[in-house]
């Protein structure tokens, strides 16, 4: 089996950073991924916004470098998480563990360094990736 995933987009908003209750950090955020729109039809962009989630070294270089409207590259894997609300009803969420993070683009603010003169994305551990549970809105170690 295999499941690997590779998108290039820009982040709706800044990455949010947390930390699971034995404290490893975790972030989220969203990418805005641009897809051609349908055969015959004008030249529509339309975008899907993708869930992404970066654990440990990763979370931590998402949180201290990225900013909103900034173009990546995030290397993962897809998962579905499912769980059941407090009053019963079956929820479900897509998004994409990341291994990698790549900024492709310089920063927006004024005088910062090109994208490939910043400290690189820390090369992710070997099984370093947890999975979660989201309970009540809280993330727990699983």
């Amino acid at each position: 089996m295999f499941n690997r995933v590779i998108l290039v987009g820009r982040l709706t908003a800044d990455p949010e950073l947390r930390y699971t209750p034995s404290g490893r950090p975790v972030a989220n955020f969203r990418l805005a991924v641009n897809r051609p729109g349908r055969a015959g039809a004008p030249q529509e962009q339309q975008a899907d916004f993708i869930n992404i989630v970066a654990w440990q070294q990763q979370a931590e270089f998402a949180s201290n470098y990225l900013t909103k409207g900034r173009l990546v590259l995030v290397e993962g894997r897809l998962q579905v998480r499912q769980w059941t609300t407090p009053d019963g009803q079956k929820r479900s969420a897509v998004e994409v563990v990341c291994s990698r993070v790549q900024p492709l683009e310089r920063r927006r603010e004024e005088g910062a360094p090109a994208a490939g003169a910043e400290e690189p994305a820390p090369a992710p551990a070997e099984g370093a990736h947890e999975e979660v549970s989201d309970v009540g809105g809280v993330w727990e170690d699983q």
